[in-house]
């Protein structure tokens, strides 16, 4: 299949307009549109076909406010190592939309899958986690096109999180996704936004 320009168009359009979102609205994500976003994760590129990702819905109110404790916890933490000017601006950065986001999903890599009998990653075995990656990534487009929000929450404690939900010692904490409608809409990332960071031009260096 050939793609013509306003689809490339599209595709950008996609990419500049995706955006780590942190502020939600409460109201529920329609089902239909939860189906399609799963679906969509099968069509992430991984290692010898290895499809290494697990992702598991986490709903009950007991399993989220242990999350959002442990965040609090690594939160505090973080903080603590940035100093003057930089800390205050740390303290204004809004890092998590766990309070509010409607769905939350919790995504591991299973570090020792059948699937794909080990080709591909013998001397790099990070291509696993770099495959749940490219999945979360798969993700975070599709959710854009149907209008709604992703942020990734990764001050979290790994070992900590696998605990709690009670995972196979073989998969490994990747991220937390929170997923929902955003309460508004910006082109403005919020990192830029807040003068944290601009972005660092890719270069394509030769030798």
């Amino acid at each position: 299949m050939k793609f013509c320009s306003e689809q490339r168009a599209t595709l950008l359009d996609v990419l500049t307009w995706r955006r780590d979102i942190r502020h939600f609205r409460t109201d529920p994500v329609d089902e239909a549109a939860l189906a399609r976003l799963q679906a969509v994760m099968d069509l992430a590129p991984s290692v010898g076909n290895a499809r290494p990702w697990r992702v598991l819905r986490v709903d009950a109110p007991d399993l989220r406010a242990a999350v959002r404790a442990n965040f609090t916890a690594a939160n505090a933490r973080a903080a603590a190592q940035y100093s003057g000017t930089q800390a205050q601006e740390y303290h204004k950065l809004k890092l998590a939309g766990l309070d509010r986001a409607p769905v939350q999903l919790a995504v591991f890599t299973e570090t020792g899958p059948i699937e794909g009998h080990g080709l591909g990653r013998q001397t790099m075995p990070e291509t696993l986690r770099q495959s749940t990656a490219m999945a979360i990534h798969t993700l975070w487009l599709a959710a854009r096109v149907e209008n709604l929000g992703l942020g990734m929450v990764s001050i979290l404690e790994p070992e900590e999180v696998a605990r709690l939900l009670d995972v196979p010692k073989t998969w490994e904490f990747t991220a937390w996704l929170c997923l929902g409608h955003p309460e508004f809409d910006d082109d403005t990332p919020l990192l830029h936004r807040a003068g944290w960071q601009e972005n660092t031009p890719t270069r394509w260096r030769q030798r």
